[in-house]
């Protein structure tokens, strides 16, 4: 190891070290051999020292063989003192430019990240408007659906329309009945019922030849074609008026009747 020593005391490693000249590579060698051996320590303060003492010269030209014979006089054998020494590395630019990069690397992970999470949010949105959507389209799909099956019922040759128009006791009502003997179905379309007080409801009755069958409530808020049961033979159908809550109010008077006999 002496022996290296020697060779590195004999470089110009110190030197090129203390004006800032040496590589990353040499730059670590000299300040190994700076941290591990004294001597190496001595001369570098020693060449230190009389860098200073011709940097102070000013203007005083100084012989080209100076830094040889001090180069030459640190190889000559002293007394080994173990020296302390304190040095300071300038700061290099290549860290400062490696800390921005990582500082702006970091910045401008973050703002993806946040415009990440923004279109997340927006994807989510739009993922809703479309489960909406789609749910409002099957909605109307299953309405058009309905009205296409009751106006085929209804433009059927077989089904017979029949027009109720209330008496003096409910003048403005107004009701179509639809009925298709072939198929077996009725339909009644309410487009007027006048109101009624809050313990009355109108009902529909079919009338067979020896009894009448109650085929369900009307009611204004009902406002479209609404299937009714299909009475065989029925001779009549009446609109009445009934108090809620009673099971059977065919002894109510009519409000409105149509014939069936006619049509059959």
């Amino acid at each position: 190891m002496e022996t290296k020593l020697h060779s590195f005391l004999k470089s110009d490693l110190l030197r090129k070290y203390l004006v800032g000249e040496a590589s990353m590579t040499e730059t670590q060698e000299v300040e190994f051999f700076i941290s591990n051996y004294p001597e190496a320590a001595e001369a570098y303060e020693q060449l230190q020292n009389n860098l200073e003492i011709i940097a102070k010269a000013g203007a005083k030209d100084v012989p080209t063989d100076v830094l040889k014979q001090i180069l030459t006089a640190i190889d000559e054998p002293e007394p080994s003192q173990v020296i302390n020494l304190v040095h300071k590395r300038r700061i290099s630019w290549y860290s400062i430019a490696a800390s921005a990069a990582a500082i702006l690397f970091a910045f401008s992970t973050y703002i993806l990240y946040q415009k990440n999470l923004n279109l997340n949010e927006e994807n989510n949105i739009v993922v809703e408007e479309i489960f909406d959507l789609r749910s409002d389209i099957e909605k109307n799909n299953s309405r058009l659906s309905e009205l296409s099956e009751q106006l085929m019922k209804l433009n059927n040759p077989d089904a017979k329309k029949y027009v109720f128009n209330g008496n003096d006791r409910a003048k403005n009502l107004k009701t179509v009945a639809y009925i298709n003997p072939v198929d077996k179905t009725s339909m009644i379309d309410v487009i007027t019922l006048p109101q009624l007080p809050e313990e009355q409801h109108y009902q529909i009755w079919a009338e067979l030849q020896d009894r009448m069958v109650n085929l369900g409530i009307l009611d204004e808020s009902d406002r479209k074609l609404k299937q009714i049961p299909y009475v065989e033979d029925a001779l009549a159908l009446s609109i009445k008026i009934g108090k809620k809550g009673e099971e059977t109010n065919e002894n109510n008077a009519d409000v409105a009747e149509i014939s069936l006999k006619d049509n059959k």
